[in-house]
């Protein structure tokens, strides 16, 4: 069962139409109920009993019409209260009309009056409390008749319906409602995601460029600090260009990967785009870092790196290759044990995250070579 949505919840903007289209069905239902009222006067038993039913109902309508234009009194009381006067006035029937004209299926005095109280806590409180507004009042009516005919049946179902419909589109809108706002922050947050994009643009990134470029045009440690510039314009742009909505777009691994090639680092790649999801491929790419970051440390500055991309067989796999002295048998094994990570967590813990697999293969003298392979999802 549905709770009472709260003041200030999700969905009022979007329910107040519906709020006033039971402000209006209930100044319709009350005129066509004084209607019924002034036709069947003079069979009444007591006839002013009919006019009294009446006055209340039209005050009844004026206060929920004034009540329900505000979110904060669409709380359980009022809905409670709502359901009991129209009963009341329901069973008034029994009061003013003649048994014997109730048992020839006579009208109530309420008549479809009673159904906007139904559709209140639908739209206030879900399809669960619609259907027990409709099943309330829908008992008030049986027992009104001492009977279940067809006509009180066929009352009865429409009640509950009523009740069950308007929960469901309350619920919609609501749903709705959370939907439109979250559409609203995030055009927000791209709005200003991109303000801030043009000017990181044209200053830290128009840096970071000019330090790849001239670090790659030079050896040692300039060359080294380009590098490492280059890794950062790249995360730079992939979280300034992404933002929020990173997890549910793709990226081109070549363009990642791109920031590693240098005169010591060549980068073969296909000649059409590598897709992957956004996160994915940055992970990718970090790996490739982590591996490139070891040849540099302990192979020395002269080492040689080769980094391979391509697809097949519904994976990307990428390897990075070096003409070091490789690693000796065990050494890695002794790192973990020792709480060096690198590998461990940079390299083969982001691959299997990624719900990939990663190899790594080295003799001595002969050089290293880390196989990463990635499913395309």
């Amino acid at each position: 069962m549905s709770r009472i949505a709260p003041a200030g919840s999700d969905g009022r903007a979007l329910q107040a139409p519906l709020w006033r289209a039971i402000a209006v069905f209930r100044v319709a239902s009350l005129g066509y109920a004084t209607a019924i009222v002034a036709t069947n006067v003079r069979h009444y038993r007591h006839p002013a009993g009919g006019w009294v039913v009446v006055a209340v109902m039209a005050a009844w309508t004026a206060a929920m019409v004034a009540a329900y234009a505000s979110a904060a009194r669409r709380r359980l009381p009022m809905l409670v209260a709502d359901v009991a006067v129209a009963a009341g006035c329901l069973l008034a029937t029994g009061v003013v009309e003649t048994p014997h004209r109730l048992a020839g299926g006579a009208p109530n005095l309420t008549v479809s009056w009673v159904a906007a109280s139904v559709m209140a806590c639908g739209v206030a409180g879900g399809r669960g409390w619609g259907a027990l507004a409709g099943a309330a009042i829908g008992a008030c009516d049986v027992g009104l008749h001492h009977r279940l005919g067809q006509d009180t049946l066929n009352g009865v179902i429409l009640l509950l319906v009523t009740g069950f419909v308007a929960g469901h589109v309350g619920r919609l809108t609501r749903d709705a409602e959370v939907r439109l706002a979250r559409a609203v922050e995030l055009e927000a947050a791209t709005r200003e995601r991109e303000r801030l994009a043009r000017r990181i643009h044209d200053s830290v990134l128009q840096v970071l460029a000019l330090v790849r470029r001239r670090g790659q045009e030079l050896d040692g440690e300039a060359a080294e600090l380009g590098r490492l510039a280059g890794e950062q314009e790249v995360a730079l742009r992939a979280l300034i260009g992404t933002g929020a909505g990173a997890e549910a777009g793709e990226a081109d691994l070549r363009e990642l990967l791109a920031v590693h090639a240098s005169t010591g680092v060549s980068l073969s790649a296909p000649a059409t785009p590598v897709p992957l999801p956004a996160h994915a491929a940055r992970e990718v790419v970090a790996a490739v870092g982590a591996a490139l970051d070891n040849v540099h440390r302990h192979c020395g500055a002269t080492a040689k790196a080769w980094v391979s991309v391509e697809e097949a067989d519904g994976e990307v796999i990428v390897s990075v290759r070096d003409d070091g002295p490789g690693i000796p048998p065990g050494r890695l094994s002794a790192a973990a044990a020792a709480g060096r990570l690198g590998v461990a967590q940079s390299i083969l813990g982001r691959v299997r995250d990624l719900g990939g697999a990663a190899e790594i293969s080295s003799r001595p003298g002969e050089g290293t070579e880390i196989e990463l392979r990635i499913p395309v999802m």
